[in-house]
């Protein structure tokens, strides 16, 4: 079988597959008995829903057990490009470069998004402090040190800020959450475009080091006068208060489900009209649009070296995107829209075994 282009084959086979009407039925059972174990890591950002997708289909088909290291992005892409995994997970969708480094084709697949939250530690201080993008730059260039800032203090007149030291959080391992963050930072501060830039890992101007969304959670929920960015289902997990941001309309949004299915249905836009699943809802125009958000893509190669766990691993990523999805708004996050669920279709008709496809198709 000739060997596509590494990404964007997937996407133009997924949408004229998405042109085929009817109902969707679950993926067949495929493989023989005996058990199969699925080996996974990386993100953190997904990884409450991802956890209740892994209980649920084995309990669901107890022939399938699958292990998951939310290890950071940067440790899923890496274990991928090893090929010590079965599927990785990154936040961040890979460049052109990174594809082309993993040594083989590799299908991204985009499953929910998510919002991320800039959550605080401030003394007697609520839920509920507003920040602009600027001034959250501001605090991880380094140039806003105390809460007590003019600049802080003009967004909240209502709030009494304390002359207390601001205690910058980032992550310290490679994170997909800080791609989105940054990219984020970049395109509302040209200051930090220059001389920071976006990425999975950063050379942080302040701050101290967390690791995962769990890390950076604990480190602002210790730490009097901390500020952090923390995926939505973290900050809510932990009762960890948050702001509301100013968005590129000049309203001020919380981050909440809705404001994050809005940013999504943008995303799923951009994706058809690109015929590519990499896209950026960071900073994305919309009255309503919460603005420091992503989504987050499973990262499947797409020839597979073992035939049983390749139709395992398939049969998996079918019943993901239409059954597991259903637990997306539980755990606060958005739902991959319809028209990207169809694209995901496509994506993972195109994982074979010696040339085959693996799914068979519904």
């Amino acid at each position: 079988m000739k060997t596509h282009p590494i990404l964007r084959f997937a996407l133009a086979a997924a949408v004229i597959g998405a042109l085929v009407a009817g109902a969707i039925p679950a993926a067949p059972p495929a493989h023989a008995a005996g058990i199969i174990t699925l080996n996974g890591a990386g993100a953190t950002f997904p990884y409450p829903l991802y956890s209740r997708w892994f209980a649920e289909y084995n309990r669901a088909h107890p022939d399938v057990r699958i292990n998951y290291q939310a290890i950071g992005s940067g440790g899923g892409i890496e274990q991928v490009k090893n090929r010590t995994v079965d599927f990785g997970a990154s936040d961040a969708p890979l460049s052109d470069e990174q594809l082309k480094a993993m040594g083989r084709p590799i299908v991204l697949i985009p499953t929910v998004a998510g919002a991320i939250a800039m959550s605080y530690n401030i003394p007697n201080v609520g839920t509920g402090l507003r920040l602009t993008p600027q001034n959250i730059a501001a605090i991880y260039l380094g140039q806003i040190t105390k809460w007590n800032d003019p600049k802080l203090a003009t967004n909240n007149p209502e709030i009494k800020l304390p002359d207390m030291p601001v205690t910058v959080v980032h992550r310290s391992d490679g994170s997909g959450t800080t791609f989105h963050f940054t990219s984020f930072l970049s395109l509302v501060s040209p200051e930090w475009s220059n001389k920071v830039g976006h990425g999975t890992s950063v050379e942080w101007p302040v701050g101290i080091g967390g690791k995962g969304n769990d890390g950076v959670a604990g480190a602002v929920k210790e730490t009097p006068g901390a500020v952090g960015y923390v995926e939505l289902a973290y900050v809510k997990q932990n009762n960890l208060t948050y702001a509301v941001v100013r968005n590129r309309d000049g309203q001020w949004v919380a981050p909440s489900l809705d404001a994050t299915v809005l940013a999504a249905q943008g995303g799923a836009a951009q994706m058809e009209r690109t015929h590519d699943v990499r896209v950026s809802i960071a900073y994305a125009s919309g009255p309503a649009n919460y603005p420091i958000a992503g989504f987050t893509y499973l990262l499947i190669p797409q020839e597979q070296t073992d035939e049983a766990r390749g139709k395992a691993l398939v049969e998996f990523l079918w019943w993901a995107i239409h059954d597991g999805e259903k637990d997306a708004a539980q755990l606060r996050y958005a739902q991959a829209p319809p028209a990207v669920v169809k694209i995901d279709e496509g994506l993972i008709k195109e994982i074979t075994y010696q040339g085959k496809a693996l799914l068979i198709a519904p």
